[in-house]
């Protein structure tokens, strides 16, 4: 099993959990986040004083799935989420050592 973040920008949202129900992926985690990449933040004029805006808004997109899934799932996310402009985001893969359901203690993939 996978643990796959994805780091996008917000107005992608929609585009990815599109994409990730067409690719079957049955459960998502979104948190609104902020940081930066390489693009450093940006500055800003607000009433003509010159600002720098150090963390950018983001969404991560975290998606739980097995092994065999989760190319698709990637693929399915680097599609939705590319506008080809610095910023786009990242995907990091984790191995899952286990999952369990609260309510029916089923475990690992059962569970997904």
């Amino acid at each position: 099993m996978k643990l796959i973040c994805a780091i996008i920008k917000p107005f992608k949202l929609d585009d990815v959990r599109e994409a990730l129900a067409e690719v079957g992926a049955t459960g998502i985690t979104i948190t609104e986040v902020k940081g930066f990449g390489r693009q450093n933040g940006h500055t800003e004029m607000y009433r003509g004083a010159e600002y720098v805006v150090d963390f950018l808004p983001k969404i991560k997109v975290e998606v739980a799935c097995s092994d065999q899934m989760s190319d698709a799932v990637i693929e399915a996310i680097i599609k939705a989420a590319n506008t080809g402009k610095i910023g786009d985001g990242k995907i990091f893969v984790t191995p899952l050592e286990q999952v369990i359901r609260i309510r029916t203690g089923e475990l690992d993939e059962s569970a997904l």
